[in-house]
């Protein structure tokens, strides 16, 4: 599993760079993966510090940390 999570990491840090921003609800149709995983890569990104998620009503949006 974490090994999972680290490839969908690296796809999320691909579409970010790709797109610049992106709210949750997008990059989860964007990366086309378990919703559930897309969430754990997430929360692996930002522990590490490597994006930026803020809250807009019931959606998030998601910037990479340069």
């Amino acid at each position: 599993m974490i090994t999972e999570i680290g490839i969908v990491a690296g796809d999320i840090w691909h579409y970010l760079d790709q797109h610049k921003t992106s709210k949750l609800s997008a990059l989860v149709k964007g990366i086309d993966k378990d919703r559930n995983l897309v969430l754990m890569s997430l929360g692996w990104l930002a522990r590490e510090g490597h994006v930026i998620m803020e809250q807009e009503g019931n959606d998030y949006t998601i910037t990479l940390r340069f």
